[in-house]
């Protein structure tokens, strides 16, 4: 049976990995630790800041540490939801400065459409925050993208590569496991998701790797475009 809903990973998947490695992250160390100073204050910074502290054991008035703590995750590619929430706001900064667009790959929102039209609901779940992913897909090199999806999901319903996550997500969107269909590069990702039953499939994107898929064996259906994915068959 079709499923009723997609859900969507972003890295490696809608969009290339390199986009958010090397104009992102960059942008971000960059100018983070400046923005923090200047916004320390502000509520949405703040509460950040604050989170951060209590996780950290980090005094909030040591502004310097809670910086480069940032800093030190930053380099450490880790999820944490302070650091997402904070990159995303530097993020924003310069999407609106124009200084960069977020890249799609070609194949991807005539199929989102295509998706769509026929009833699908359609999901992001990234480790980026959900801020983070509206503004990818507002600033998008295919322009304004935000109204395919019917919601955006981050680290908040837990880390992507533990079931319970994915159980998460099934009882937030309400449709049974088996009607939902899960779209991620990362195999552990689409374990954790069919661990709970949702349906799967593995973008695979030469462009990222240089992978053959021919060569790979998985449990998941792999494809290496968006044209290559058929509900029909899964």
């Amino acid at each position: 049976m079709k499923p009723i809903a997609i859900v969507t990973d972003i890295e490696g998947t809608t969009s290339s990995i390199r986009f958010v490695r090397d104009i992102l992250f960059v942008y971000a160390d960059q100018f983070l630790p400046d923005f923090i100073r200047k916004h320390k204050e502000e509520r949405d910074v703040a509460r950040q800041l604050r989170s951060l502290s209590e996780n950290t054991g980090i005094p909030l008035k040591n502004t310097e540490a809670l910086i480069e703590q940032l800093r030190k995750w930053m380099r450490e590619d880790n999820k944490s939801t302070e650091l997402k929430a904070l990159q995303g706001m530097v993020w924003e900064m310069g999407y609106q400065r124009g200084e960069y667009q977020a890249h799609i790959y070609p194949d991807v929102p005539d199929k989102l459409r295509e998706w769509q039209d026929a009833g699908i609901n359609l999901y992001v779940y990234s480790s980026g925050s959900e801020k983070a992913q509206r503004l990818f897909f507002r600033y998008s090199v295919f322009g304004d993208l935000r109204l395919l999806f019917a919601g955006h999901f981050d680290t908040s319903i837990g880390p992507k590569q533990d079931p319970q996550s994915y159980q998460n997500l099934v009882d937030w969107i309400a449709l049974p496991p088996a009607d939902i269909l899960f779209l991620s590069d990362v195999e552990a990702e689409l374990d954790a998701a069919a661990a709970v039953g949702i349906k799967t499939v593995w973008v695979l994107r030469p462009q990222e790797s240089g992978t053959d898929i021919t060569k790979l064996r998985s449990k998941h259906p792999m494809v290496t475009s968006f044209k290559d994915i058929n509900l029909e068959a899964l």
